[in-house]
C-alpha cells in the first residue's frame, strides 16, 4: 500500500528535556494504527508533527500529494457562540461549493455522528458532545488520514463503542492515540509505542493489540538475552584488562578498542533497560466496620429528569462497585451522593461514623495550575508523611515518576497524564475507608494504569470506580451497578453481563404525546378482530420499518451519494419518510397496546 505519510530520523526537544529523537514511521492508505507509551513521551507531539502543527528539531516529513489530513486534538476547541452546523460550516469555509452544497454536507457529517439538534450552540455541550462536534468538523473535509489525540476522553461506553464502528467501517486511514486497551484492541490494525527503551525510540507491529504484546514480550526476552550475553563477553574483557596488557601490539591494541565499545553499547543497553512506573498504593484506615455506606429506596431528580429510584446498595470493605451507564445517567451525582456531597430525594442513606472518604474529581478541581509541583505534591514543607512515615519531596515526586528538575514547573505546564499522577499522590496521603474516583483513567499511559489497577484491587476499604475503561473495569469491579439514565438500575457480576443486559432490545414504550390528557381510569376495551391480527403483526412492521431507516442512513455514508448533491436530497428526503414511518408504527403500536386488557 502506498503511504499517505512517512516521518524520517524526526526528533524534538523542549528546552533541556529531550522528547524523543530518530523516529521514523509511515502510515498507509486503509492502515489504522494505534500510538501507546509513557506520559512524557512525546505522543501528542509526535501526532502535531505530523498534522503540521508543530515542526520538529530534526529530520524529515513527506506527505502524498493532495492528502487531506483531519486532526481532533486532546482538547477541542470552538467558539462557544457558534451553533453545531455553523462550528462544522466553518471548517468547509474555503470550498468553492454551493452554500446548500456545504450546508449538506454539514448535515451529514453531524447526523453520522450523532446529533440530532444542529443548532445547538458549542458552549453548552458536554466533552463527549464537544468530542463527537470535532469529529464531525474534521469528518466533513473527507480526510485521507484522520490524526486523533485520546479520542476516548469524555466519550461514554456508548460514545467509545459507536466510535470504534466509525472507524472500523471508515474508508480513511487513521492514527489513534490512546491508553483504552479494548478499544485498540477493537481498532487497530498496526501497534506502535514510543519508549526510550528501544534504541530507535520506537516498536511497531502489524497485528492487533494484543498481537502487539506478544511480539513485544518476544523483543524484550530476546533483548535480555542478547543483554546477558554481552555482559559476560564484558566481564571476560575487563578481567583481560586488569591483567594491564600493554597496547604495543596492533592486535592487542584492537582488543583494548573493541572492549571499550562493548561496555559502551552494555551501558547504553542497561540504561534503556531500566522502565520505571508509578508507585501507586492508597492509604486504608484499616477500620473495621461490617458497612460504611448504606442506601436504602434512594430517589434523585436532575434538572426535572429521574436519575436513579428506589435504589439499594450497600459499601463494605472489600467491596469494588464499578458504575456503568451513558452520559448523564447520574454516575458522578451518585457519587457526590455516597460522598454526603448531595442530599437523596427519597429514600436512605446511612454512613459509619467517622467515614473517611476520598474523593478523585474527574475535573481535578481541586488541584490549583497555578502552583508549583512542589507545591502540589507538598502543600506545607518540602516533605509528606505518608503511612506514618516522613518522605522528603524529591522521593515522593520520584515515586510518580517526577524529575528533579520539575519540582518548580507549574502544574499547568505538566501534560494531562502527569497531573492526574498529581492528583492521585496527593490522595495517596489521605488514609481512606472508601475510595470514590470519577474517571481516573483521563491521560493515564497505560503502565500506570497496570500498577493504579493493583493497588486498587489489594485496597482492604471500599471502592466507587466511574470509568470509560472497560478493561479497568473488568478487572477492578467485583460487581457493576448498571444505570439507564430514566430511573431504572440493576446490579450485574461484570461489565460484560450490563453490556448483554441493555443490548437486549427492550419491548417499545406507549408513546404518549406530553401535553394529552392523562387516560381514563375505567376499564380498558379489547381489541377487535381486525385490530387483533394488526396488533399480531405491527412487531414485524417495525423491524422492517427499522431496518429500511437504518439503510437510509447508510446510504448517506457512501461516498458515491454523499459526493452528488442531487442524491444527497433525495436519500434525506427517503430518511425522512422512513423515520416518519417508525414513529407512525410506535404510535400505532401504543394505541393498540392501551387497549389490551
Amino acid at each position: 500500500m502506498a503511504h499517505l505519510i512517512s516521518c524520517q530520523s524526526v526528533g524534538k526537544d523542549f528546552g533541556a528535556h529531550h522528547l524523543f529523537n530518530d523516529i521514523s514511521i509511515s502510515i498507509s492508505d486503509g492502515e489504522r494504527l494505534g500510538i501507546i507509551g509513557p506520559n512524557g513521551s512525546g505522543k501528542s507531539t509526535l501526532v502535531r508533527i505530523l498534522a503540521g502543527t508543530l515542526a520538529p528539531d530534526t529530520g524529515i516529513v513527506a506527505v502524498r500529494k493532495g492528502v487531506r489530513f483531519g486532526y481532533v486534538p486532546q482538547e477541542p476547541e470552538f467558539d462557544p457562540a457558534h451553533t453545531a452546523l455553523n462550528a462544522v460550516l466553518a471548517a468547509i469555509a474555503d470550498l468553492h461549493e454551493e452554500p446548500y452544497e456545504k450546508e449538506s454536507r454539514a448535515n451529514i457529517a453531524l447526523s453520522r455522528v450523532g446529533f440530532r439538534d444542529f443548532d445547538v450552540t458549542a458552549g453548552t455541550l458536554s466533552g463527549g458532545w464537544r468530542k463527537r462536534l470535532a469529529l464531525a468538523r474534521e469528518l466533513v473535509r473527507e480526510p485521507d488520514l484522520l490524526l486523533l489525540d485520546e479520542p476516548t476522553n469524555h466519550l461514554d461506553l456508548e460514545g467509545i463503542i459507536w466510535l470504534e464502528k466509525l472507524l472500523v467501517s471508515s474508508s480513511f486511514a487513521c492514527l489513534v492515540v490512546s491508553h483504552d486497551r479494548y478499544f485498540l484492541e477493537n481498532v487497530a490494525t498496526d501497534m506502535a509505542e514510543i519508549n526510550r527503551v528501544y534504541p530507535e525510540g520506537l516498536f511497531k507491529v502489524q497485528g492487533t493489540y494484543s498481537e502487539f504484546l506478544q511480539r513485544r514480550d518476544e523483543y524484550h526476552s530476546a533483548r535480555t538475552q542478547e543483554r546477558e550475553s554481552l555482559e559476560n563477553k564484558v566481564r571476560r574483557e575487563v578481567e583481560w584488562l586488569r591483567r594491564g596488557p600493554k597496547a604495543r601490539t596492533t592486535k592487542s591494541k584492537a582488543r583494548i578498542d573493541s572492549a571499550g565499545r562493548m561496555i559502551e553499547q552494555l551501558s547504553d543497553m542497561q540504561s534503556r533497560a531500566c522502565e520505571r512506573t508509578a508507585d501507586v498504593e492508597f492509604s486504608a484506615s484499616g477500620r473495621k466496620t461490617k458497612k460504611l455506606v448504606s442506601a436504602e429506596g434512594v430517589s434523585k431528580e436532575l434538572g426535572g429528569r429521574t436519575l436513579f429510584r428506589n435504589l439499594d446498595i450497600v459499601l463494605r470493605p472489600g467491596t469494588r462497585l464499578g458504575l456503568a451507564g451513558p452520559n448523564g445517567s447520574g454516575k458522578t451525582t451518585l457519587l457526590r451522593l455516597f460522598a454526603g456531597e448531595l442530599a437523596q430525594d427519597a429514600g436512605t442513606v446511612e454512613r459509619a461514623d467517622g467515614l473517611r472518604v476520598v474523593y478523585f474529581d474527574q475535573h481535578r478541581a481541586k488541584l490549583d495550575t497555578n502552583v508549583s509541583l512542589r507545591r502540589a505534591l507538598a502543600p506545607h514543607g518540602d516533605s509528606v508523611i505518608y503511612q506514618d512515615r516522613t518522605v522528603h519531596v524529591a522521593g515522593w515526586a520520584r515515586r510518580f515518576l517526577f524529575r528533579a528538575d520539575q519540582l518548580d514547573v507549574p502544574v499547568m505546564q505538566l501534560s494531562g497524564g502527569e497531573r492526574a499522577r498529581v492528583v492521585i499522590a496527593r490522595l495517596m496521603l489521605e488514609p481512606a475507608d472508601l475510595l470514590l474516583l470519577d474517571e481516573p483513567t483521563n491521560d493515564i499511559d497505560i503502565p500506570t494504569l497496570e500498577v493504579l489497577e493493583d493497588s486498587l484491587m489489594e485496597f482492604p476499604g471500599s471502592l466507587v470506580l466511574v470509568t470509560h475503561d472497560r478493561y479497568m473495569l473488568d478487572r477492578v469491579s467485583t460487581s457493576v451497578l448498571g444505570l439507564d439514565g430514566e430511573g431504572g438500575w440493576g446490579l450485574y457480576a461484570d461489565y460484560s453481563q450490563w453490556d448483554a443486559a441493555r443490548n437486549e432490545k427492550p419491548a417499545p414504550k406507549p408513546l404518549t404525546p406530553a401535553n394529552a390528557p392523562a387516560p381514563p381510569t375505567p376499564s380498558k376495551k379489547k381489541l377487535s378482530y381486525l385490530e387483533a391480527r394488526e396488533y399480531e403483526g405491527i412487531e414485524a412492521k417495525i423491524h422492517e420499518a427499522e431496518a429500511s431507516l437504518t439503510a437510509r442512513q447508510a446510504e448517506l455514508s457512501d461516498p458515491a451519494v454523499n459526493t452528488d448533491p442531487i442524491r444527497v436530497q433525495q436519500v434525506c428526503a427517503a430518511l425522512q419518510t422512513a423515520q416518519t414511518e417508525v414513529d407512525k408504527l410506535y404510535q400505532r403500536w401504543a394505541e393498540l397496546e392501551a387497549k389490551q386488557t
